[in-house]
């Protein structure tokens, strides 16, 4: 344990729970962030300000200091700094903090003030932009930033949290014994490669810079999200590499490219600050879901699956088969380090199956579990979902014990000038029209259509509050009613 946490008598137990939630989720940010043997990345010269606090690179997890707890309806923690950023005795930045600038005139002959070559007007913005380029060592452009700099919380120094940049792989009938048939891997299928990304590693790494049938990719998971989502790594003729920045907004990973220190909203895929910025760029997504180990080595007996990282010890550089996040997506859970307003429609932490459109739209997964095969149309899209309830949480019990959370997977049902309807028989998915019998991947393993790929609709399996916050004119569809199959 981390430290004992007293709740008095008076506390009742519900209030209790949640906040040793907490306490578990908070440490587990420092522990993710120290790591084993803090050779991963350079020392950081962390904290600006009396209040700072330095996280030495090679802490302990027994070292960390938990949150503190704060009671309420919807507790908020509050951190040990790694770095007082922004110094809370600075001014308040402007309402919306999003003030688009433009480049300082280079006529000036006098002493430029720190600062000055961004002609940033807000004093608590050039103050943040002064620390992040002198304390935290970004070279970053900050003329240019879609979102004011102090929506932007930091918690780590960049790559405290270590990419994977040269991931080696194993074939499918090669797997380790480690692999558990029901714990959950991110599937991306390129050119016909398939590979399998296990959230096991990806909770501790968070970003695999890859190539997946000749295609630069990468794949990201933010576990404070569940947002399993890759990209295509080439934008404007350039191709990118990604770490992880250290810092959050809206509780979700902020990414950063090493060619231009440009930063990047995984949830979005949007460029945010930087050069990338002045172009509105926008990440590719490439279809990718979460789904069973089992599921995938069925499906793709010539697959390759990504390997645990190795010290030069020859062992594990991560103890991948402990989450560091345990018990985090209970559904008493508030979510950590998000300080916006939770929408009340569903519980924060529950998952749900999303597909973005011009009316965004989700799927509680409580919903799919009672209906594990459901027909309907997003737009102008005529979609299948299918679930499969006995994936289990990559997150596991806050006591260690494994815990169920399922998976799901979304397809269009047109396959040439057919619109298919899909049902759960005796043999499994069928369609009405044929009668093949289709797997979870979306191919047809039997029937007329035998070896027929349905064609993946780009979505994911987000907790709700995160999709919510950032779509939030989402029409959640939880009844049969509300489909339009």
């Amino acid at each position: 344990m981390l430290g004992v946490f007293h709740v008095g008598q008076a506390v009742s137990s519900h209030l209790s729970r949640r906040f040793s939630i907490f306490l578990i989720t908070g440490a587990a940010t420092l522990i993710v962030a120290c790591g084993t043997s803090g050779t991963d990345v350079p020392p950081a010269v962390i904290g600006d300000g009396p209040s700072s606090a330095a996280v030495p690179a090679g802490a302990s997890p027994t070292q960390a200091v938990a949150p503190t707890p704060t009671p309420s309806d919807a507790p908020m923690a509050t951190v040990t700094p790694t770095a007082s950023d922004p110094d809370p005795t600075e001014p308040a930045a402007s309402e919306d903090g999003q003030d688009r600038v433009t480049r300082a005139s280079p006529d000036s002959t006098d002493t430029p003030e720190p600062g000055s070559e961004w002609n940033i007007e807000d004093a608590a913005e050039r103050s943040r932009a002064v620390r992040l380029q002198t304390l935290w060592r970004w070279e970053t452009d900050f003329s240019f930033r879609k979102i004011g700099l102090l929506g932007f919380e930091t918690v780590l120094p960049r790559d405290r949290i270590p990419p994977i940049d040269d991931p080696t792989f194993i074939g499918v009938s090669d797997a380790p014994a480690y692999m558990k048939p029901r714990e959950p891997v991110i599937s991306v299928v390129v050119n016909g490669e398939a590979k399998a990304y296990p959230l096991a590693i990806l909770m501790w790494h968070e970003i695999v810079n890859d190539a997946i049938g000749g295609k630069p990719v990468t794949v990201t998971f933010c576990p404070l999200c569940n947002a399993g989502i890759t990209f295509e790594r080439v934008i404007e003729g350039r191709e990118l590499t990604f770490g992880t920045s250290g810092m959050l907004r809206n509780s979700d990973l902020v990414m950063w490219d090493r060619q231009t220190q440009s930063w990047w909203q995984q949830f979005t895929g949007e460029a945010l600050v930087g050069e990338f910025a002045a172009t509105d760029a926008v990440l590719t997504f490439v279809p990718s879901q979460i789904i069973a180990w089992e599921t995938f080595a069925d499906a793709y007996p010539d697959g390759k699956l990504l390997e645990r990282i190795i010290n030069e010890f020859g062992q594990p550089l991560r103890p991948y088969d402990s989450p560091p996040y345990a018990g985090y997506d209970d559904v008493d859970n508030h979510p950590f380090l998000f300080s916006g307003i939770v929408d009340r429609r569903l519980v924060a932490t529950s998952r749900v199956l999303t597909i973005d459109g011009e009316t965004p739209v989700a799927y509680p997964f409580s919903f799919l579990s009672d209906n594990p095969v459901l027909n309907d149309s997003v737009g102008d899209t005529d979609i299948v979902a299918f679930f499969d309830d006995g994936t289990l949480s990559a997150f596991g019990g806050r006591s260690g014990e494994p815990q169920t959370s399922g998976s799901a997977t979304a397809f269009s049902r047109t396959v040439g000038d057919r619109t298919l309807t899909f049902e759960l028989t005796d043999l499994g998915i069928t369609d009405v029209e044929t009668g093949s019998v289709w797997n979870l991947v979306g191919i047809a393993v039997s029937g007329e259509l035998e070896g027929t790929q349905l064609a993946p609709v780009i979505h994911a399996s987000h907790f709700w509050f995160a999709w919510a916050v950032f779509k939030p004119e989402t029409e959640v569809r939880e009844s049969i009613e509300a489909l339009t199959p």
